[in-house]
């Protein structure tokens, strides 16, 4: 009976350790896909799932084949194919870690130490997210691919650290009391909701400007193209591409689309910005010590991301701060679940 007692103890630790590394792991997927995307790395190795043929960019870089006959056309850039490849052990790594939630959730699923449909719901995204990163590559970095597969980054994020806050320190016995039986919670948790839908369409158009290289559509701040309202063709901005050969790299669009592209960007991040502080200022409203604490971390992931965006265009969009951005992206999507969570949890 004793040993029984200590098991059941220490295996939600063990799952919280694996969620958590997961998450943290989760993290690095994402900043290093944004790194790779932002280098023009995304090419480095233009077959799937291995490099030239190799497993590592060195087993291709010592085959005399590949160095005389380059495959597509790309000689190997031994730099880039490593980045693209770090990336690709670090997803990998990421199912993996995820397969042995889905076997702990199912081989203990009569003590439910885990939501087992939403742990195998998050292998199912995993696995869509690798099939659309080989689409990336074999595709040559199709715009609507390349966004589809930074959503599902993000989204396995945003779901694995639910999972993280919703696992309890310890078994309980009896079900917790859920908070906010009152009238003055459900506001906050409305608000708390559209921040986090406002900030995913945000981050989607995040990744459509980053896919289609239209940074550069806007070099000025606050204005674009010394303009408060610039000439732009938002029509072939936002049609998708059909199925096409040709390689999406260093993106097709003419100057006008990119430039409609990064105004909806900026356009859009001044009304997030607004939604976001309206979510927090009625967080913080509830007098709540968890409702405020994670009200001040969107507050101050919100900051730190305009920061991010406004220094990016005033450097010249430098190559760390473009990378810097996309990990603010990445925080404050943390901070707004976190809200979202915190409104929610039990007592």
């Amino acid at each position: 009976m004793h040993a029984s007692s200590n098991n059941i103890s220490t295996v939600p630790a063990l799952i919280r350790a694996l969620v958590s590394a997961a998450l943290l792991l989760c993290l690095c997927v994402v900043l290093l896909g944004a790194y790779v995307r932002l280098s023009s790395a995304g090419l480095g190795c233009p077959d799937w799932p291995g490099c030239y043929g190799h497993l590592t960019p060195s087993g291709a870089a010592a085959d005399a084949r590949v160095l005389s006959s380059p495959m597509a056309g790309r000689p190997l850039e031994v730099g880039k194919a490593w980045l693209e490849m770090l990336h690709r052990y670090a997803a990998g790594t990421l199912g993996l870690l995820i397969l042995s939630l889905v076997c702990i959730g199912g081989y203990r699923r009569r003590e439910r130490l885990l939501p087992l449909r939403y742990v195998t719901s998050l292998l199912a995204i995993v696995l869509a997210q690798a099939v659309l990163g080989m689409f990336t590559v074999t595709w040559q970095l199709k715009p609507l691919v390349v966004t589809l597969h930074l959503l599902l980054g993000f989204t396995t994020l945003s779901l694995l650290l639910w999972l993280v806050l919703a696992l309890p320190a310890r078994i309980k016995r009896s079900p917790p009391t859920p908070i906010g039986a009152d009238d003055t919670v459900a506001p906050a948790r409305l608000s708390a909701l559209i921040g986090l839908i406002a900030l995913a369409v945000q981050i989607a158009l995040g990744g459509w400007t980053s896919s289609n290289y239209a940074a550069l559509g806007c070099p000025d701040f606050p204005t674009c193209q010394a303009q408060w309202w610039p000439a732009a063709d938002y029509r072939a901005a936002f049609e998708f591409q059909g199925a096409s050969r040709r390689s999406y790299e260093g993106g097709v669009l003419d100057a006008p689309a990119r430039t409609a592209i990064q105004f909806t960007h900026r356009f859009a991040a001044l009304i997030v910005t607004v939604v976001l502080l309206g979510a927090a200022l009625s967080a913080l409203r509830l007098r709540k010590p968890y409702a405020q604490r994670a009200a001040g971390l969107v507050l101050l992931a919100l900051a730190t991301q305009l920061t991010f965006g406004i220094a990016m265009v005033l450097k010249g969009f430098p190559l760390w701060l473009g990378t810097a951005h996309s990990a603010g992206a990445a925080v404050l999507l943390m901070a707004t679940v976190g809200l979202n969570r915190a409104l929610r949890a039990p007592a």
